[in-house]
């Protein structure tokens, strides 16, 4: 049977990265999962185009309906699934009072929300040795105005981390990885040069980190080499929430 990786929020950014970087480092089948079905397609054509084994899918993580199609499809075609990273995404920013229940809603539904579905799909695949990595933010462990419903996920998502550890383990490895600011399309528009600079100064490395350094920390975390780590989480901010 094939040992799958599911990459959600695959198309693009973080998810892309990892995809290309399990694609050609690992002899997983790789599932490129997004609601971006040509963004997905697109990175999958190109995995195969390299050798590695790929195929899109789509899946809204929010929706329990899109998980168990996946997981039916996996079924049916042979593929245990040895590996979820929870990386889909979407954020609404605003004050808190500001955000109606169904901006809230969608956020802790996708971000916090998509980690359990992916626990309920795929935990007896898992079981038989499995890895989950989940996608937080620096806004889990520190606060900018704003991003209420953001934080409020992302923190969740590292408590979800830990417990899904102890309640699945030894044979589920379940950690997170916390970004900084990382150089993807979520920051188009967002700042100009003089906001970015100012950002810049403000961080210990004194720039955003890239997109193929969280991956590189999610695959470690992923594979073997990290078999004795579980139900923690690991920073990737470049030195900004280390200052006082």
């Amino acid at each position: 049977m094939t040992t799958t990786a599911i990459i959600t929020g695959g198309a693009h950014g973080i998810g892309a990265a990892t995809a290309r970087l399990l694609a050609s480092t690992t002899s997983h089948h790789i599932i490129v999962a997004d609601i971006d079905e040509p963004g997905a397609s697109a990175l999958a054509a190109e995995l195969t185009a390299a050798g590695s084994s790929a195929e899109a899918a789509v899946l809204d993580v929010a929706d329990t309906a899109s998980w168990q199609a996946l997981r039916e499809h996996c079924d049916a075609t042979g593929q245990r699934v040895g590996v979820i990273v929870n990386n889909a995404y979407t954020i609404t920013r605003g004050p808190s009072h500001e955000l109606d229940d169904d901006v809230w809603n969608r956020q802790i539904e996708v971000l916090l929300g998509g980690v359990h579905r992916s626990i309920r799909a795929f935990h007896d695949h898992l079981q038989q040795g499995g890895a989950i990595v989940n996608v937080a933010s620096v806004h889990a462990i520190a606060g900018w105005a704003g991003h209420s419903a953001y934080a409020a996920a992302k923190g969740g998502m590292l408590a979800l981390s830990r417990q899904l550890a102890v309640e699945y383990g030894p044979s589920v490895r379940v950690n997170a990885v916390i970004p900084g600011a990382i150089e993807t399309r979520a920051w188009e528009g967002l700042i100009d040069d003089e906001g970015r600079k100012a950002l810049n100064a403000t961080i210990v490395a004194q720039r955003f980190g890239t997109a193929e350094e969280v991956a590189s920390a999610i695959v470690f975390l992923a594979g073997d080499g990290a078999s004795y780590i579980t139900g923690t989480s690991l920073v990737i901010d470049g030195g900004l929430t280390s200052r006082a």
